[in-house]
């Protein structure tokens, strides 16, 4: 059976945000909304921090984030 890591806590705006600061010509306008979509989920989640394991880790590529104690 596939090993299958969980989804990271706001993985997928956060990953937006990034893949949109990297196009060219930058879009500032486009990538605010990224960055406004990313703070309202790392709102609603209770976001404390994000993390990005080491190379080694069995889990690369994925990266994590801490919530924040209820």
């Amino acid at each position: 059976m596939e090993k299958r890591s969980p989804k990271p806590v706001c993985g997928e705006e956060a990953l937006e945000l990034l893949n949109c600061v990297t196009e060219s010509p930058y879009d500032q306008e486009k990538c605010l909304r990224f960055l406004q979509s990313l703070r309202e989920c790392v709102l609603s989640k209770k976001v404390k921090n994000f993390s990005i394991p080491s190379q080694d880790s069995d889990s690369a590529g994925a990266a994590s984030a801490t919530k924040k104690p209820s």
